[in-house]
Formats: structure tokens, sequence, C-alpha cells
């Protein structure tokens, strides 16, 4: 086993203050603005298995972890037909904690990431669906590759030899602004490079479907620009205040 020591990396995090909101009712909420097509990825990081719970009971199955140590731990304590989604940046040497039961990693930004992905899926006989994450936000300090790296990475003969992972769509993290115009510019931006990728590289491929955009602020803009996949987390569990040691 992988985790023990070093399971959970909030041991250091000191949780002071939990908004207490009714789970079920806020998933219900949230599920009646989605039109057909579209799925809600649960937002599950920090929040405890009892949460998860909730959520679990009242019918949600897809979450979405930004920590792979903390994805595997709860892994093992909630029910199996959880769908497990990796949606913070990952690294190559954490691969390892998720390789054997993630549904769908959110956050490929580059290829040793992907050629990591791909080895570790190997070593439990699965095929692990992944996204490409694009740059799309005006900060700078968001991850995500640029539409040439993408490119370069399809055309590589290192991708194209792959056999245990799957790209199936892009994810991108608009701007954090209150103005709807950048934003809704910005999910634009990432449909026109799923399309363009599409056309170019998937065009034969039923599975490259997938558009993952949206979070609690802005996801009913991402829908209206071809969203699949909504990111949500503060409006289903509420807000936590966290101080480190």
């Amino acid at each position: 086993m992988y985790i023990c020591a070093d399971i959970i990396q909030l041991r250091n995090i000191k949780v002071v203050g939990y908004i207490d909101m009714d789970i079920r009712e806020n998933l219900k909420k949230i599920l009646n603005t989605l039109p057909e097509g579209v799925q809600l990825v649960a937002v599950s990081k920090t929040k405890p298995v009892e949460s998860i719970r909730e959520a679990y009971a009242a019918g949600q199955r897809i979450f979405g972890e930004n920590r792979p140590q903390e994805m595997a731990a709860k892994h093992q304590e909630l029910p199996s037909d959880i769908l497990w989604h990796m949606i913070g940046q990952l690294q190559e040497k954490n691969v390892k904690y998720i390789a054997g039961f993630v549904d769908l990693i959110h956050s490929v930004d580059s290829l040793k990431v992907l050629s990591r992905i791909d080895r570790e899926a190997a070593k439990h006989d699965r095929v692990i669906d992944c996204l490409l994450e694009f740059h799309i936000a005006r900060e700078e300090t968001k991850a995500g590759l640029r539409l040439q790296e993408a490119e370069e990475i399809l055309k590589s003969e290192v991708c194209r030899n792959m056999r245990n992972v799957r790209i199936v769509g892009v994810m991108g993290v608009a701007t954090n602004t209150d103005d709807e115009d950048i934003i809704r510019e910005e999910f634009h931006h990432l449909k026109e490079i799923f399309d363009d990728l599409k056309r170019k590289y998937f065009s034969k491929e039923a599975s490259f479907k997938e558009l993952s955009m949206g979070m609690s602020g802005d996801y009913q803009i991402a829908v209206g620009e071809g969203s699949t996949l909504v990111r949500v987390g503060s409006s289903i569990f509420g807000e936590r205040e966290y101080r480190t040691k």
C-alpha cells in the first residue's frame, strides 16, 4: 500500500470553521439548473467523509478532489461505485496513489504527466481517461497548456504509442473576476480549442466529448458556452476556513 504515513496531507491544516448547509437541497437546486448532457462534479476536496456520504445518499456519484493522497484515503472509506475525478494539478510522483481507481483526470498539462499516467495505469491493467488542461485565464498563475504545446503532445510518437490512457476532452479555469464578459470570452475560447482538436485529431473518436469548465460562481456561463462537466464545491458543501499550524 502507498497510503500510510503520508496519507492525507491535511495533517498540517486545522479546520476552524464550517458553514453548515443542506447538502441534499443544494444538490437538487444545482441539478435543476443543468441541461441534459451536463454532468455535475461535486468538488469534495478538504470536505469530510460525512459530507460526501450525505451527497452520495442524495444520489450524487461524481466527486472531484485535488490531492491524490486525500482522494485515495476517501476512496477506501466510501462506496465503490463513486466516480472519482482528479481536478487539481497532478505531479508525476503522485499518480501512483490514484491510478488503480480514478475515473477521470482533468488536469493533464504535460507529456511527462501523461506518460506517467500511462505507465501507472498499465500496472493496474486499466485505461485512464484524461483531459488536457488549457491556460485560458488572464492570470498567469493559472496552470495549463497553450494550444501549440497541446498539439506537440498529440503529434508526438510517445503519445501515439500510449495504450493505457485515453484523451477524452479538455479542461480550463477562467479568470477570477466579477466581469462576466471576460469569463464568457474565456470559456468560448476553450470551446474553440475543443472544436479545433476534435477536428484535427479526434474526428473519429466518439469518446472525445468532454469540456470541463465552470465552478460555483460561473458554471451557468460555462454551460451556456458548451460545458459538459461543471465542477461545483462551495455551492454544495459550503465554505471552510483553514489555518496552518
